[in-house]
């Protein structure tokens, strides 16, 4: 399955500059040893670009510890090769940028060494939401990044911005909607489930995700595009050609600021947000560097450089936060999100695919 994360990196590609300097944190002197090092992985291109210009720079500066950087390749390749190497006793990365599913998949062979939250100074400050654990409570990974699904129209045909998910149900929008194409990037069974169902607690059961699919089939009619390029459907979304849809809130907020006829609503029931998480092989020997590095990306001050200058959503509390109603706004909202329910992405992966193929895309 597509990592959600490669997803999102890919689409930041468009995002212009990069991370500022980010704020020093104090550390023992005694972790200032020149043979201090780490190796982490994060997405190629413009997010590790970023990265290595200002975060892992600054990262050293206040720590000592060196970086070197590893471009993760996309998908569940990498997840592959933690896994491979970790069986050999060896780590590519001490610590990587990981999606929630793959996430999961590694919990499963106890891929991820325990983050022991005592040594994350900066964790009081974390949404609950981005605390990955293993079944048992112990933390297999700590939220890295976040970003929104939102749904979005075009300004010169929809004069109003729709309020609730509910418009994509909407006789009047036939043919105009542009969807994510596959069950597992696109969250709609969950959109579905908290507009019409009460809340992603009706999927909890085969027969509640049959029904969601039955609900989610009523919107076919309304759609023009099923779309893996965003491309695509950004520029028909521009155009007007399809003007109403599902797509990143920051990259539609970038279009409007450049004078494009597109906005971004967060619904009434939320947008849909994804993240990724930072995750420690078993085979690291470099957990005291790792717990070093954790704790210096939950400060809030580098949590509210990534959302300036990457477009990424907090993992911190607003409240701690220097970033301007506007410059929130930009990346997030205080409305409650739809989670996406990665369990299911886990264990039902094959049965969720087919039934999407033959209901929905098929």
């Amino acid at each position: 399955m597509k990592d959600i994360l490669s997803t999102s990196v890919s689409r930041r590609s468009v995002l212009a500059g990069s991370l500022a300097a980010a704020g020093a944190l104090a550390m023992p002197s005694i972790l200032r040893a020149q043979d201090k090092s780490i190796k982490i992985g994060v997405y190629g291109g413009y997010f590790k670009d970023s990265f290595d210009k200002n975060i892992f720079p600054e990262f050293t500066k206040a720590t000592g510890i060196a970086v070197e950087s590893v471009a993760e390749p996309t998908g569940e390749a990498w997840l592959v090769q933690l896994e491979q190497a970790a069986k050999a006793g060896q780590a590519p990365a001490d610590l990587s940028m990981m999606s929630q599913v793959a996430m999961l998949k590694g919990q499963a062979t106890e891929l991820w060494a325990p983050i022991d939250m005592a040594k994350i100074k900066n964790a009081s400050g974390l949404i609950d939401r981005f605390v990955n654990k293993y079944p048992d409570g112990r933390v297999a990974g700590v939220g890295a990044v976040a970003w929104y699904i939102t749904l979005v129209t075009n300004t010169d045909v929809f004069k109003e911005a729709p309020t609730s998910w509910n418009a994509l149900w909407d006789p009047a929008n036939a043919d105009k909607l542009g969807l994510l194409a596959l069950v597992s990037n696109s969250f709609l069974l969950e959109v579905t489930a908290k507009t019409h169902f009460g809340g992603t607690n009706a999927l909890d059961t085969e027969e509640g995700i049959l029904k969601a699919f039955d609900k989610l089939a009523e919107v076919k009619p309304n759609v023009r595009l099923w779309y893996r390029d965003e491309a695509q459907f950004e520029q028909s979304l521009k155009s007007g050609e399809i003007p109403m849809g599902q797509y990143y809130h920051d990259v539609t907020g970038l279009a409007a600021a450049d004078g494009q006829p597109v906005r971004s609503t967060f619904p009434k029931e939320g947008g849909i947000q994804d993240s990724g998480c930072w995750a420690l092989s078993r085979a690291s020997t470099k957990s005291e560097e790792a717990h070093i590095f954790i704790d210096y990306m939950c400060q809030p001050s580098i949590q509210a450089t990534l959302s300036r200058k990457v477009g990424t959503a907090p993992t911190v509390k607003r409240e701690l936060l220097d970033l301007t109603d506007a410059e929130f706004a930009s990346v997030s909202s205080d409305i409650e999100p739809i989670t996406p329910r990665y369990d299911l992405y886990q264990t039902k992966s094959d049965w969720l695919n087919q039934k999407w193929t033959e209901l929905i895309v098929g």
